[in-house]
């Protein structure tokens, strides 16, 4: 298991905030989850000509974007020229707005806005469009056609579970899927991230001080924990909400480990 903060996984980029490589983890049973196929961001909506750049040389066949339409229209993603990689999206809304943005609707504190986090997280599993275009994830990820990048607006809540899902799926230790989760946290350029995000929730959605905005722009073991626990309580544990909502069966489940896994 990882015990220390490990930043190794994120690419260098301008305007592409929380890029970074998932795999790379140690699995069940021996193996490590592959490099250089799993990549997961925010969105690219103000990305450089060098972050195009490095998005060319991923080869990427697959981009997830979990957002739901309003999110991007307003939020339009850039691509490299000759970009040939399937965009998968639900048509319709994956959350109403982020979930760090609904959790600031109306006047909160730092401590309202932790619980309204946790609250939103366990909600998740219930999003009928996120799980629809979980679906079409997972899906994606069995098809074995190569390199793969998920993301939503911030990469780290809708973006967060889906990942998590992952490495649950691969049999990455639960600890090692939260130091994942967590990186976020430490993200290259994370201030600015951050302050992005209070100039945008600042004026808008009711978060008013330095301290409230900062819970919502970061992640917390207990928002991740709130999600493991719904689907837990709701389906008995994340392998049937695997299979039964979001169609990760047997044969699906060996497909995606047989591309994903180093023996």
């Amino acid at each position: 298991m990882i015990r220390e903060t490990d930043t190794s996984a994120f690419l260098p980029t301008e305007a592409i905030h929380n890029l970074r490589d998932y795999g790379g983890y140690p699995v069940t049973g021996g193996g490590r989850v592959k490099t250089d196929l799993l990549f997961r961001s925010g969105h690219h909506a103000e990305a450089s000509e060098s972050d195009l750049a490095l998005i060319s040389k991923l080869d990427l066949q697959h981009v997830v974007d979990l957002r739901g339409d309003s999110e991007r229209e307003r939020h339009t993603c850039r691509r490299p020229a000759g970009f040939a990689a399937e965009v998968l999206f639900f048509e319709g809304e994956t959350a109403g707005l982020a979930p760090h943005l609904e959790a600031a609707e109306g006047n909160i504190d730092a401590k309202t806005a932790h619980n309204a986090m946790v609250e939103l997280y366990g909600a998740l599993p219930d999003r009928t469009g996120l799980n629809s275009i979980l679906r079409d994830y997972f899906t994606a990820l069995a098809s074995g056609r190569g390199a793969s990048l998920v993301h939503c607006a911030a990469g780290k809540d809708r973006t967060g579970i889906a990942v998590d899902l992952l490495h649950h799926l691969l049999g990455v230790h639960p600890d090692d899927a939260m130091h994942d989760y967590l990186l976020t946290n430490h993200s290259p350029r994370n201030e600015e991230r951050i302050a992005h995000g209070m100039a945008l929730m600042g004026g808008k959605y009711g978060a008013r001080d330095e301290a409230t905005m900062r819970v919502l722009m970061a992640v917390d073991a207990e928002f991740l924990e709130a999600a493991r626990k719904s689907m837990t309580d709701g389906f008995g544990s994340a392998d049937a909400y695997l299979e039964q909502i979001l169609g990760v069966d047997a044969a699906k489940r060996a497909a995606i480990k047989e591309q994903l896994v180093d023996a």
